[in-house]
C-alpha cells in the first residue's frame, strides 16, 4: 500500500504468518532498535503457545522505504473486547517492554505527526481496527525516541529498573549501584547461605536441565501465589510450553530466554528467567523455594548478585529487572527506563475506548504514586481476595 504524501516510508504491508518472516525479521533486529521482547526468538514461541488461542489473532506490520528496505516492524496482537477491536504489542503482561522494531535513522526522523500518520496507515492496512493501545513502552531506546511514544498519553503507572554493566568487571556495577550498607547485608546473607553447603549458579541449556529448572520455577511460583491468595499467571500449560520453546537454541542461534537456577545439593532454591537481545539481559520473573530453610537468607537476591557478575563477565552492557516496584529492584539498580502509554483511536468507538483506557491508566499511576491511596487499594484487594477464598471454600 503506497503511503500518501512525503513520508519517510513508501509502503506498509500486513503479514499473518510469522514463520515466513524469520529471515527478514532476524536480519532487521540485528541492526534495529529492538527490546528483547520483540526479538523473533521471543515472539514466535509466544505466538505459537500463549497466542495460539482460537480467539487470538496476530498481525505483523512491515514498513518499507522507497528502496524496499525494512524501516519498521510492529508485531501486533488483535484483541476484541466489549465490541471494541484494538491492537496491542504481542506479549501482554509477560513482555516488560512493548515497542516496535525500528531502523535507528528512521525512528530519529519521525515527529509526533508522522508517528501518528504511520500508525493510522497501519490501522487502515489491517482493517476494522478501532484503536491502538500500547502500554509500557520505553520512551526512548538507545537514546533515540520511540516513535509510538512520541504520541503517548502519559507515563505508565510503573517504571522499569535497570543497571548499566561494566563488561569484564563483575564487581563494578554492584559497587556503583549498591550502598556500602546494602553490600554488607548481602554479604552477610551470602555467608549464612554458605552454611547450608556448596552451591552453584546453573544455566539450563540441555532439555533435561530446562525441564528441571522449569519444574522448580513453576512450582515455586504456584506456591507463592497460593500463599498470597492470587491467581497464578504461570499456571497455564501454554506458559510452560512457551518458556521451554524459547529457552532452546534455534540452530546455531542462542535462545531468546535463559533459565538460571541457584542450586544447593542438586535442588533449585531460587530461579531466574530472563530475555536476551543484543547486549541486554531483561529479567522476566524470579522465584525461590518458600519451604527451604535457605529462604530466610534471601536466595533470590544472592542469585541476582551472581547473575549480575555473570552477565558482566559475558560482556553484557545492561541488565534490567522489569516493570513494577520492589525493594530488591531499587537495591540493585541505580537507573530506570521511563515507560509511557499510548492510546490512539481510529473510530468513534475507539475514541470512547481510549478515553476510558487513558483514565484507568492515570488512576493506576495516581494510586501507585500516593502512599495512602496505595495502602487503601491493597487493603481493599486483600479483603476481596479473602472473600473470594471464603466463598470458594
Amino acid at each position: 500500500m503506497p503511503a500518501a504524501g512525503h513520508t519517510p516510508w513508501h509502503s506498509i504491508s500486513i503479514e499473518s504468518d510469522i514463520a515466513t518472516l524469520e529471515a527478514p525479521w532476524r536480519a532487521f533486529e540485528a541492526k534495529a532498535l529492538a527490546t528483547p521482547y520483540q526479538a523473533y526468538g521471543w515472539v514466535r514461541p509466544f505466538v505459537e503457545t500463549m497466542g495460539a488461542a482460537p480467539d487470538a489473532a496476530c498481525r505483523y506490520a512491515l514498513v518499507r522505504d522507497v528502496a524496499g528496505e525494512l524501516v519498521a516492524l510492529l508485531p501486533l496482537a488483535i484483541v476484541r473486547r466489549h465490541g471494541i477491536r484494538f491492537a496491542t504489542f504481542i506479549g501482554d503482561k509477560h513482555a516488560n517492554y512493548h515497542m516496535g522494531l525500528y531502523a535507528p535513522a528512521f525512528a530519529a526522523g519521525l515527529d509526533p505527526l508522522l508517528a501518528r500518520q504511520m500508525l493510522q496507515e497501519i490501522g487502515a492496512a489491517i482493517g476494522g481496527l478501532d484503536a491502538f493501545a500500547f502500554l509500557n513502552q520505553p520512551r526512548s531506546w538507545q537514546d533515540i525516541a520511540n516513535p509510538a511514544g512520541l504520541i503517548a498519553a502519559g507515563r505508565s503507572p510503573s517504571q522499569s529498573y535497570k543497571l548499566a554493566l561494566v563488561p569484564g568487571d563483575s564487581e563494578a556495577a554492584l559497587k556503583r549501584a549498591m550502598s556500602s550498607h546494602a553490600r554488607k547485608k548481602l554479604k552477610n546473607k551470602h555467608n549464612r547461605f554458605r552454611d547450608f553447603g556448596p552451591s552453584a549458579l546453573i544455566r539450563a541449556t540441555t532439555p533435561a536441565e530446562i525441564e528441571r529448572v522449569l519444574d522448580a520455577f513453576l512450582s515455586q511460583k504456584a506456591e507463592r501465589f497460593r500463599a498470597m491468595g492470587l491467581p497464578d499467571p504461570f499456571a497455564a500449560p501454554a506458559m510452560r510450553a512457551f518458556l521451554r520453546q524459547a529457552a532452546q537454541p534455534s540452530g546455531s542461534r542462542p535462545p531468546a530466554i535463559e533459565l538460571h537456577s541457584l542450586d544447593l545439593a542438586g535442588a533449585c532454591v531460587a530461579t531466574y528467567v530472563g530475555a536476551v537481545q543484543g547486549g541486554r539481559f531483561s529479567g522476566m520473573a524470579t522465584s525461590f523455594d518458600l519451604a527451604s530453610p535457605t529462604a530466610r537468607t534471601s536466595p533470590g537476591e544472592i542469585l541476582l548478585a551472581e547473575l549480575i557478575r555473570l552477565k558482566s563477565s559475558e560482556g553484557f552492557t545492561v541488565l534490567d529487572l522489569g516493570v513494577g516496584e520492589a525493594r530488591y529492584k531499587t537495591t540493585f539498580c541505580d537507573d530506570r527506563d521511563e515507560l509511557v502509554d499510548t492510546f490512539l483511536p481510529l473510530t468513534l468507538k475507539g475514541q470512547l475506548f481510549t478515553a476510558a483506557a487513558q483514565t484507568q491508566s492515570a488512576l493506576k499511576r495516581w494510586i501507585k504514586n500516593s502512599p495512602m491511596a496505595l495502602k487503601l487499594a491493597r487493603a481493599l484487594a486483600g479483603r476481596l481476595r479473602g472473600k473470594a477464598v471464603a466463598e470458594a471454600e
